[in-house]
């Protein structure tokens, strides 16, 4: 009850102020779309707020989960019109088979860093540690509900990941990507039990594998 009380607030600049009274200026907010998908790649945002100033959008910033659509991308284009520091980095689908979904998701989040036109000189860190990456860092349980920086990464990867699912829909027809964002929805599965996977769905996750194997091949021959 406690932890989901404090999750519903609005995020706060708590912790980027506690740096900035440190002497830091340059802090990324840190956040990832796309783990759980059955399909398509997994994204990571970077973005790194003024110090200075508050924008009054930065009012309307919310954990990407907890925003309609629209308000989604009109929130991106404030992040990505306000000439702030942003990166992206995008894993594809055959990669996340290659080295799993956690690697993968640390690989998109060093390569949003990597992206970005400054070097963070602290990162904050939505759940995640990246121990590869050599700065100073703070992850934060459930930070995209309670740290801005970390909230304004999420709209960003996520915004940048719909509109990815929005393009291999139109490559791949039939799936229902541009509804459902290759997350496994009754509509979803059923495709995939009717028609088997396409090229972008990831074959370690156990939804896309079942139907894969033998067993699940000689149902939809026999049955289908």
């Amino acid at each position: 009850m406690k932890a989901s009380a404090q999750v519903s607030k609005a995020p706060t600049y708590i912790e980027e102020d506690r740096l900035q009274a440190q002497g830091y200026r340059l802090i990324a907010g840190i956040d990832e779309a796309g783990r759980g998908p059955l399909a398509g790649p997994v994204v990571a945002g970077a973005v790194m707020l003024p110090c200075d100033r508050r924008p009054a959008w930065l009012d309307k910033v919310r954990d990407s989960k907890m925003l309609a659509p629209l308000e989604r991308e009109r929130l991106f284009d404030c992040i990505r019109g306000d000439t702030l520091p942003v990166g992206l980095g995008i894993v594809t689908h055959d990669a996340i088979d290659r080295i799993g979904i956690a690697a993968a998701t640390r690989l998109a989040m060093r390569k949003a860093i990597e992206d970005m036109p400054i070097r963070p000189e602290f990162l904050l860190i939505d759940f995640v540690r990246l121990p590869s990456v050599p700065l100073p860092q703070k992850s934060i349980v459930n930070g995209d509900a309670l740290c801005l920086s970390i909230a304004a990464a999420s709209i960003v990867a996520k915004v940048t990941r719909d509109r990815i699912m929005l393009e291999l829909d139109r490559q791949y027809p039939g799936y229902g990507m541009a509804r459902h964002k290759g997350y496994a929805t009754p509509e979803h599965l059923e495709c995939l039990r009717r028609v088997g996977p396409c090229a972008i769905h990831r074959r370690t996750f156990a939804p896309v594998y079942e139907v894969c194997s033998a067993p699940a091949r000689e149902w939809r021959e026999v049955f289908g």
